[in-house]
């Protein structure tokens, strides 16, 4: 049995992979938390072997959680499990101290797999990702999904996805714990970055880059509008 903590800030997608893990009679899940300071308590108090650690988090991103993690319980050992898959996510994850990366639409299989391959002392890269990265340092193009997304910050990447989500700047600054004049700030700076001067535009990105898929966010418009 590996020892697994989970981090991510949606109670359905923790619950989900709680059974898938626990079902599978390999793994045990330790604990599952929305955010980084609940995280290096349970590390503290029942420390895991693995940490399954999203990007996107309130307050702060898994780039900075899985520092602070680290920190916290050394011996374990991290995987990102993130819709984030362009190339600067991947190096400043592993930057980090993550031992394995994979893409949340990736099979069970390939989950078990770089638990199982990080648990044990190795590094596990997403086929995808890999390849992409590996164009990326070799000087080829980038491949991401969109060309433009290496040009933000992994802070955001997490505002991004937040607006796609259909969240008003209040929302999103509550979330992180920022002020809504911060996030107004990001939004700006991302739309200079990205060459797009609307919320719709930004939410078309997120969407083609995979940072959120389609269904997730009209579901998230729908709830919004209480259709």
């Amino acid at each position: 049995m590996i020892d697994i903590l989970l981090v991510d800030d949606h109670d359905i997608v923790r619950a989900g992979l709680k059974a898938l893990l626990e079902e599978s009679g390999q793994f045990h899940v330790v604990g599952d938390v929305d955010n980084i300071a609940d995280a290096i308590q349970c590390c503290r108090q029942t420390p895991p072997e693995v940490v399954l650690m999203d990007l996107a988090l309130p307050g702060q991103n898994g780039i900075e959680g899985t520092e602070e993690t680290l920190r916290a319980c050394p011996g374990a050992k991290v995987v990102v499990l993130s819709a984030f898959t362009d190339d600067r996510s991947v190096t400043d994850a592993i930057r980090a101290g993550a031992r394995g990366f994979v893409v949340k639409r990736a099979s069970h299989r390939e989950l078990f797999d770089a638990i199982q391959t990080v648990a044990s002392g190795g590094v596990y890269l997403s086929p995808d990702v890999s390849h992409s990265l590996v164009h990326h340092l070799a000087g080829g193009k980038q491949h991401t999904g969109s060309p433009d997304l290496a040009a933000l910050t992994p802070r955001e990447r997490q505002v991004l996805r937040l607006i796609a989500e259909g969240k008003s700047s209040k929302e999103i600054a509550s979330d992180m714990g920022l002020s809504p004049e911060t996030i107004r700030s990001y939004r700006k700076a991302m739309m200079k970055k990205l060459g797009i001067h609307n919320v719709a535009g930004l939410t078309q990105l997120a969407i083609t880059s995979g940072i959120v898929d389609r269904f997730e966010a009209e579901v998230s418009a729908s709830a919004k509008q209480g259709v």
